[in-house]
């Protein structure tokens, strides 16, 4: 399988303590929320292998997790930096006009005179408004080749037509 197959939702961190137990860094909305999808599969040395979580449990302010097999720390060692994913079929179904960060990436994005800014090659969590970053294949007339788009639903974001791959924004080319 390859990349696109899966969704990334967190990363292990370090080995915490000496019976195979890993530190976790969620990317989910609610950290916990990671345990609720499953079958994971980690990318071992470039490798997606399932895994299961044998146990979890908070520890500080973050999450650390026991993953099935792995009963010391030179085995969970093998873990760390490994990233954590999911086939997509398991997340679950969103309301009208809300999307997955997944389903945005590469989409064109264009003012309402047509003007082409980019496509979308990642997004950012400020804590006010998630934010497209929108790239260029080359600088354009306005000096710019990245953007930074504030996700405003129907301020500044007017439409995402997912079947024509393209995001309709209300932008100034020159900011």
């Amino acid at each position: 399988m390859s990349e696109k197959d899966f969704i990334v939702l967190g990363k292990f961190g370090a080995v915490y303590g000496i019976n195979g137990w890993l530190k976790l860094n969620s990317y989910t909305d609610i950290p916990e929320g990671i345990f609720d999808y499953t079958p994971w599969f980690v990318n071992f040395q470039g490798n997606w292998q399932p895994m299961q979580v044998s146990s979890w449990k908070r520890h500080s302010n973050g999450l650390i997790a026991k993953l099935e097999g792995i009963a010391d720390r030179d085995l969970a060692q093998r873990y760390v930096n490994a990233e954590i994913a999911v086939q997509p079929e398991v997340l679950p179904p969103l309301a009208e006009g809300d999307y997955y960060w997944k389903d945005l990436m590469g989409l064109a994005v264009v003012n309402e005179a047509g003007y082409h800014l980019g496509e979308v090659t990642d997004l950012m969590e400020t804590g006010s408004n998630d934010v497209l970053v929108v790239k260029a294949n080359r600088t354009d007339a306005f000096g710019k080749k990245e953007r930074l788009l504030p996700y405003l639903a129907d301020t500044v974001v007017k439409h995402v037509d997912l079947t024509e791959r393209r995001i309709l924004v209300d932008w100034d080319p020159a900011f």
